[in-house]
């Protein structure tokens, strides 16, 4: 895995590798390496994420197909940058 650096910028480049590795699975390994799994948990487990693949599969084509409604999304809370100082809502009394 390669990860460039631009302008001396380390912080960045560490978020984008960070990002790479949970995308690849890396840090899901590295946790299940920790201690030994026997093969009868290991086919369990594996057998109940092919369960949970194939159900999430399932109700997203329901959801395409027009079968169930989709979920509600969640609203994102705003937050002001640390630098700037916070703006005075509509709200609140100046």
């Amino acid at each position: 895995m390669q990860v460039l650096v631009r302008d001396n910028n380390v912080d960045q480049a560490l978020r984008v590798l960070k990002k790479k590795m949970q995308r690849e699975g890396i840090f899901r390994e590295m946790k299940a390496r920790r201690s030994y799994e026997k093969p009868s948990e290991r086919r369990n487990r594996e057998e109940a994420e092919a369960v949970r693949r194939a159900r999430k599969a399932a109700r997203k084509q329901a959801v395409r197909e027009g079968l169930i409604a989709a979920p509600k999304k969640k609203e994102m809370v705003r937050r002001p940058s640390s630098g700037a100082p916070a703006r005075p809502s509509e709200n609140t009394p100046t």
